[in-house]
């Protein structure tokens, strides 16, 4: 993946190991570090049309998650913790340490908000800030699973299958899984949305048979261990400490007005919330990036930090 398209001009490149396996960063901007995660099926790609805003007042480092883009794609294990958030979320904060930085705002979007909550939980004084874009939390998804959402979230309990059904549907037509997904969860159901760039990006990703694995396991350690990890902090008690701001799209997280209150429902989890919906599909940061970076901004300045 050599020759994907620059995305990210004036922005440093970092291979960074940790414990054996390399990820992959892109950083640029001065300031507060922010922390970027992407969900599924994408890359740090999805970050292009808001991070150079953004690093005019924050330095942004947009990672590729484990099994993702460009970082490693490791082996999985058979109780899925290779590929559960808290690893992940470990990930996070050893390279935001290896870039100098102890202390840090993290932003997650889809499955990065299932890392970023969990970083914030685990590692409370390496987190001062989080935002979450479009999610609720992974233990509330599926105790909330209806037939409705059980329809439209079907990946969910697909991409959880044993191995190797998943992996053998989507790998004998990746490309069109992707962008029928990818379609499927924008605002008017197409892929205008996207750049042909960061398009590039999510293909040649999901074009590798080790990375469609890696992508199932995030997925089967969400049914399995995250879910459990989730049930654990949430019967002892355990609260996100650092203010907590959610971005939702109108046509997305609550596509009925009243299903429910992404504010309320984080409350449960945190003790200091806002939000914002923003007219978008599911990918905010490249449908609606004005709205999107606006909203962000909002609360980074409502709730400033030094470095």
């Amino acid at each position: 993946m050599s020759e994907l398209p620059e995305l990210f001009a004036g922005f440093a490149t970092h291979h960074i190991d940790i414990d054996g396996l390399s990820f992959h960063a892109r950083v640029g901007g001065n300031g507060p570090p922010l922390l970027c995660l992407h969900g599924y099926p994408q890359t740090h790609a999805c970050w292009h049309r808001i991070a150079p805003t953004l690093a005019e007042t924050n330095t942004v480092v947009a990672m590729d998650l484990r099994g993702y883009g460009q970082s490693a794609a490791p082996d999985s294990d058979g109780d899925h913790v290779t590929y559960a958030k808290r690893t992940m979320a470990a990930d996070g904060v050893a390279l935001m340490r290896a870039l100098g930085h102890e202390r840090f705002t993290v932003m997650g979007h889809d499955r990065g908000g299932r890392v970023a909550y969990r970083m914030a939980l685990d590692t409370p004084e390496a987190v001062v800030r989080l935002i979450l874009v479009d999610i609720i939390a992974t233990i509330d998804n599926w105790e909330r699973m209806r037939a409705g959402s059980a329809i439209k979230s079907y990946h969910w309990p697909f991409l959880a299958q044993p191995e190797p059904l998943p992996e053998t549907l989507i790998g004998s037509h990746p490309t069109y899984y992707l962008d029928h997904t990818l379609a499927s969860w924008t605002k008017d159901r197409t892929l205008a949305a996207f750049d042909a760039g960061a398009l590039a990006h999510y293909r040649a990703a999901i074009n590798e048979p080790a990375r469609i694995h890696a992508m199932c396991e995030d997925y089967r350690a969400g049914a399995t261990y995250d879910w459990q990890a989730d049930r654990e902090s949430r019967d002892a008690g355990t609260r996100i400490t650092a203010p907590v701001h959610v971005l939702w799209a109108a046509s997305y997280l609550t596509p009925t007005k009243g299903q429910f209150d992404p504010i309320e429902v984080w409350r449960a989890w945190a003790d200091t919330v806002s939000g914002t919906e923003i007219d978008s599909g599911h990918f905010l940061a490249e449908e609606n990036p004005a709205a999107t970076v606006a909203a962000i901004g909002d609360f980074l300045a409502a709730h400033p930090v030094t470095t």
